[in-house]
Order: C-alpha cells, then sequence, then structure tokens
C-alpha cells in the first residue's frame, strides 16, 4: 500500500503530513547547515556529516535520469518521458523527508567512519536512501 502525504506547515524541523488513512504523521526535514547535512529529528537536528562527502558518494552534484533496455522491456507501460533529465543532487536531497523510525534507525548508527569505509553508518544510510529517490523519484 502506497500512501500519498500532503505536507503542512514546517514546525522546528519536521513536517506534519496527513497519510489519508490514519490522520496524521511527523515526517522529518533534510537540511544544510554550514556545510554539515542534518535531518530533523525528536530531539533536535541529527547531524548526519558533511554535505562534500554526500554528494561525492552519490557521484557528484548532478544525477541524470536514464532507463535501460532491460528495465523499458521488463516495465513497457513506465513513463520514461524525464529520461536524459537532470537532477541536481543537492536540491533532490533538500525535498527529502523522513518518518520517526528511520530517523531513529539513523540516530542509533554511529557517525564515526571506519577504518576501511569511505562513509560512516548513519551516513550510508543516508545516501542509500537518497540514491533510492534518485533513482525512483520522490513520492
Amino acid at each position: 500500500m502506497v500512501n500519498t502525504f500532503t505536507s503542512g506547515a514546517p514546525i522546528d524541523g519536521r513536517v506534519v503530513a496527513t497519510d489519508g488513512v490514519d490522520g496524521t504523521v511527523t515526517r522529518y526535514e533534510t537540511h544544510v547547515d554550514e556545510g554539515t547535512v542534518y535531518v530533523g529529528a525528536p530531539d533536535g537536528p541529527l547531524e548526519i556529516g558533511p554535505l562534500d562527502a554526500v554528494v561525492d558518494a552519490v557521484g557528484g552534484p548532478s544525477w541524470t535520469i536514464s532507463y535501460s533496455a532491460a528495465e523499458r522491456e521488463r516495465h513497457p507501460e513506465m513513463d520514461t518521458s524525464d529520461a536524459g533529465l537532470t537532477v541536481d543532487v543537492v536540491d533532490m536531497m533538500h525535498t527529502m523527508t523522513f518518518g520517526e523510525r528511520f530517523v531513529e534507525t539513523m540516530a542509533a548508527h554511529p557517525t564515526e567512519t571506519l577504518e576501511n569505509d569511505e562513509l560512516s553508518p548513519r551516513m550510508g544510510l543516508f545516501v542509500g536512501k537518497l540514491l533510492e529517490n534518485l533513482e525512483n523519484g520522490v513520492d
């Protein structure tokens, strides 16, 4: 089941939205302050990490939408009219909101990068969600 959220007014780093099913759901916004990415959280902004590291992790400041021949063949009904459109990664990141459960999961992960890793576990979760949104769009 897919829920469609209608945004309300921002309240201290969060957006109260209705999910069309059972009332309201709190969604937390993404923002950048002095080169650091944060996500709103129940106890105040949750630090994700440096903006430059996020942008580098997804391959740069822009993302070009593309569809492989296999995707087009597998899903012939799919609207591919946006193929070739270039999206600003930071703009996409600013559209991202998160539910409380995902924010709590990110908060439980450390911000320190392990010796042989390029991203901290928390930033890895965030970047994974950003990549998912870049590849599939934001509903």
